[in-house]
């Protein structure tokens, strides 16, 4: 955790150094001026945290939740962090048995371009490339992965693209006594490698796509009738449980929270879902936000993808953000 300390040190500098320190008056100084997604959040922060107010949440049931790829982090850098992580783990490291389908699979995306589509063949494949794994060491290779100078942004490295008015932007609800929860469809234990020590969440508030895990000696016995030892050790088994998006995360919400939160922060339509349950048929005022991939320069930004969001947030009542006219800066300079 040393090493990450320091990340975390040289990241709230990079903030800070963009305008976004606790000390400024403007909690949300790395948002243009007058921007109207950020009119809406602070206008709905100091409704819900006014006890005189007729929108007043107590703290308990402060809950946001944000999506990661697209909302939080570059998603487009060419491909997702953790599809990029699985080109490294399937062709470049020795100890991983990766079959050839594996290995086709990611030197088409590596050297063509070809990216996977979203669908239960590709999400076997990246559980697969982690087979017998063990957690710590997987956290490992996803951190020294983080680590590594990032080929498409000078300066910066794989694991600190985030979305500094983002950021900002969880650090300002936690100080107004939000529980963030990150509800990504990437894996949930690289999400919690990446984010944990860089955002104020903690593990437990990490969601998202989850693999089967067993007992490096239970030997394909189910685990209704295994009981794991003192000195078991916890690996991957190769499989994948449930890939987090749309309903899934409904779903995932109901079940490991418990309640309804009360924001939902997505990018793309397979956020609607959570953005729906949380604004449909709240006990509390909520909103849903949406960030549109609309910065071409200083962002890999994506005209129509942006254009149908701005539609679907018109047609079901969820808040846009523009990249281009409400952030004055993204990354770290």
């Amino acid at each position: 955790m040393k090493g990450n300390g320091l990340w975390l040190f040289a990241f709230a500098a990079a903030v800070c150094a963009a305008g976004g320190c606790r000390t400024t008056t403007d909690a949300l100084s790395l948002w243009s001026d007058g921007a109207p997604s950020k009119r809406a959040i602070v206008e709905y922060v100091d409704a819900v945290t006014d006890e005189k107010s007729p929108d007043f949440i107590p703290p308990e049931r402060r809950i946001a939740v944000f999506d990661l790829d697209g909302t939080l982090f570059c998603e487009t850098n060419p491909t997702y962090f953790d599809w990029q992580l699985f080109e490294r783990r399937v062709l470049e490291d020795p100890t991983c048995q990766a079959s050839e389908k594996l290995k086709a699979a990611a030197r088409t995306s590596r050297e063509k371009g070809v990216f996977p589509p979203l669908g239960n063949d590709r999400e076997r494949m990246t559980a697969e490339a982690y087979k017998d794994v063990h957690l710590d060491e997987l956290t490992a290779i996803i951190r020294k992965f983080a680590e590594e100078p990032d080929p498409r942004h000078p300066g910066m490295k794989r694991g600190e693209l985030f979305y500094l008015p983002m950021v900002q932007l969880v650090e300002y609800l936690a100080s107004k006594g939000f529980a963030v929860y990150v509800v990504s469809g990437s894996e949930r234990f690289i999400v919690r490698a990446l984010v944990c020590g860089r955002l104020p969440v903690p593990p437990w508030r990490v969601i998202g796509s989850d693999y089967t895990i067993v007992s490096r000696t239970q030997n394909g016995k189910d685990g209704l009738f295994y009981v794991f030892g003192k000195n078991d050790v916890p690996i991957l088994d190769g499989t994948q449980i449930v890939k987090n998006l749309q309903m899934n995360k409904v779903s995932a919400l109901i079940r490991e929270i418990g309640v309804k939160p009360v924001l939902s922060f997505g990018n793309s339509h397979t956020d609607a879902s959570m953005a729906n349950y949380v604004i449909g048929g709240n006990e509390y005022r909520a909103a849903a936000f949406m960030v549109m991939c609309d910065d071409m320069k200083r962002e890999n930004g994506n005209a129509k993808k942006a254009g149908d969001m701005k539609r679907e947030c018109a047609e079901n009542g969820w808040i846009p953000i523009s990249m281009r006219d409400d952030w004055k800066t993204i990354y770290a300079k």
